[in-house]
């Protein structure tokens, strides 16, 4: 009788971890610049968080310039910016959507549609995942694209274009969408614009997908703003400014923003050149991190998460040129730095308790990475 009940226990232990190891498994996709590069498209890793071990499946889909990647919140299918200026003979780019295969992590490629400007830069679904948005660099403006429930795209159902300029005349002679995201509460979308030096709230209507002005927040001429991260409780929001490598926090509030604090990114005796890239909110909200192109580091900053404020914890080389973009695993325990000028994605542990960074040893080549999104592995 013992035996058997021995058995049912082992069994069932076995059957647990089986499961805790499957619920560890993803997938991991790699967007890049295929103009003048060696890349063809989005790479694939397999990405064991019980062992923090990554492995390469290679290409996954062949596609043009898709330097940006979002996923769906089921992990189903995959979407990718295609950041031309020509698509169908239009000022245009576009945006490619992927069924993503769990077992070789292969795409499936579904549709392609117009992102209605040229050179999309950033794609994000709003909280009902029912509208993707895409935010058009060259074209200035900004789009809500409707996604069916089989993952393929439809034609813009929002559309706002922006206007005006900023203080320089060389980066900032039009407007620059770089960044969409929705509100926590999806009432809104925010919109970062390089070029205007503003972060423009609009009103988000997820039942129809249009957008509607509601105010901005402005920060310093010539600060060109980027990207942007929201606090875990949604009162603050966080705006990095590429060309004065800064980073403002707003209070965000019903859709109206208050600046709390500006704080600088680079050391005080940093004299090269300078784009800050990425920004990231650590899952616990403790923590922020933002990359310099550059100075070719990841800035890890503590936050107070009841005033909103940062504080720098320390700067850590990525051990590669120029980090356009990095993730954060699932579980908050890697960071991962994309170097697009070197080739090569290095992984980094993070201290829980301080946020700092530790290297692995892991460095991962991917031909001129450029985003890296974590999808958890589905099986059938």
């Amino acid at each position: 009788m013992l035996k058997g009940f021995s058995k049912v226990i082992a069994a069932s232990l076995l059957g647990l971890a089986a499961l805790s190891a499957q619920a560890q498994s993803y997938l991991m996709y790699v967007g890049t610049y295929t103009d003048h590069t060696a890349s063809k498209g989005i790479y694939a890793f397999s990405y064991d968080a019980n062992a923090g071990r990554f492995d390469p499946l290679g290409l996954a889909a062949e596609t043009k310039d898709p330097s940006f990647l979002a996923a769906s919140s089921d992990g189903r299918f995959l979407y990718a910016v295609n950041e031309l200026s020509d698509f169908e003979g239009k000022k245009s780019g576009a945006v490619s959507a992927f069924r993503v295969d769990p077992g070789t992590g292969k795409l499936a490629f579904l549709n392609q549609v117009a992102s209605r400007g040229a050179d999309p830069c950033y794609i994000a679904f709003d909280k009902s995942g029912r509208y993707l948005l895409v935010a058009n660099y060259s074209g200035g403006n900004v789009a809500a694209l409707p996604v069916d429930p089989d993952g393929r795209l439809r034609e813009a159902a929002g559309f706002v274009q922006h206007s005006g300029s900023g203080a320089n005349k060389e980066r900032q002679e039009g407007p620059h969408a770089h960044w969409i995201e929705t509100s926590p509460d999806n009432r809104f979308a925010l919109a970062a614009d390089l070029g205007l030096d503003e972060l423009i709230v609009y009103h988000f209507e997820p039942n129809s997908g249009e957008l509607a002005a509601n105010g901005y927040g402005k920060v310093n001429a010539g600060s060109g703003p980027r990207h942007a991260a929201f606090s875990r409780n949604g009162k603050f929001i966080y705006l990095l400014n590429e060309m004065k490598g800064t980073v403002t926090v707003f209070r965000f509030d019903k859709g109206k923003l208050n600046e709390v604090q500006s704080i600088e990114s680079l050391p005080r005796d940093f004299s090269g050149s300078n784009d800050a890239a990425e920004l990231v909110m650590h899952p616990s909200g403790r923590f922020l991190y933002a990359s310099n192109r550059g100075e070719d580091a990841i800035v890890v900053f503590r936050v107070d998460q009841k005033k909103g404020t940062l504080q720098v914890v320390e700067r850590s080389s990525t051990q590669g040129k120029t980090p356009r973009s990095f993730a954060i695993d699932p579980d908050g325990k890697l960071l991962l730095a994309a170097n697009q000028n070197s080739n090569n994605i290095v992984v980094f542990r993070i201290d829980a308790s301080t946020g700092r960074l530790t290297p692995t040893g892991q460095k991962l080549d991917a031909p001129a990475p450029v985003c890296v999104v974590f999808v958890k592995r589905k099986t059938n």
